[in-house]
């Protein structure tokens, strides 16, 4: 996957770059806003690591024209300056996910392959299945005509599910994906999230969704 850094401080850009590219990633580095417009403009990245303060356009002004511009790219911002009022305009601007200076890699890893997961093709646009629907910008679910109420953790599970209907995921798979470590398989943490969100999801409905495979993990199916 071909990755966009735009970093001014060079050694910053290189430790990112250098690790990154020790993940397997394709890392192209510029070290201002203006170049990183174009660059993101004029490729096709699967992601743009953005700093705030950069020379010639700001990372906030860059990732509002991208979004002007039809490019839906993921953007994780980074900066220096992590206040709640930082993070707001960064998010506002455009923005999928905020990191503080400074950052531990393994952090940064993790965001990158967290953003990297979702779709390109449908960030923004409500996933459905069966009568259920999913807003992945504010997080909010409905079943039916039913709104429900679901922890953030929760809410990663069930789009983990729905993103992937019909087909048997198992606990390692749901570590991985929805807590971004390798869980020990046997948890049974995966087990009691899976039953707050049948008591959400399936209770005083006709239709079960969530169901067990014995032995293997757990499917999205009707019936």
């Amino acid at each position: 996957m071909k990755i966009l850094v735009v970093e001014d401080e060079k050694k910053v850009a290189s430790f990112i770059k250098r690790g990154l590219e020790e993940d397997q990633y394709e890392v192209t580095v510029t070290y201002d806003g203006a170049e990183g417009l174009k660059q993101a403009l004029a490729s096709d990245y699967s992601l743009v690591i953005l700093d705030v303060m950069l020379p010639k356009k700001d990372g906030l002004t860059v990732v509002k024209e991208l979004r002007e511009a039809g490019k839906h790219i993921p953007v994780l911002m980074l900066t220096a300056r992590g206040t709640t009022d930082d993070i707001v305009s960064g998010l506002d601007a455009g923005s999928d996910d905020y990191l503080t200076k400074p950052f531990a890699f393994a952090e940064l890893t993790a965001r990158v392959r967290a953003l990297l997961r979702r779709s390109e093709q449908d960030r923004g646009a409500e996933i459905r299945f069966a009568d259920l629907r999913l807003d992945p910008v504010t997080h909010k679910v409905w079943r039916g005509e039913k709104e429900i109420d679901l922890t953030a953790k929760e809410y990663g599970l069930l789009e983990y599910l729905v993103r992937n209907p019909n087909t048997v995921l198992s606990r390692a798979m749901i570590a991985e994906h929805v807590w971004d470590y390798a869980f020990d398989s046997f948890t049974n943490i995966i087990d009691v999230y899976v039953n707050y969100l049948r008591k959400k999801i399936d209770k005083d409905y006709p239709t079960n969704l969530i169901h067990t495979v014995r032995g293997q993990g757990y499917i999205l199916r009707e019936g």
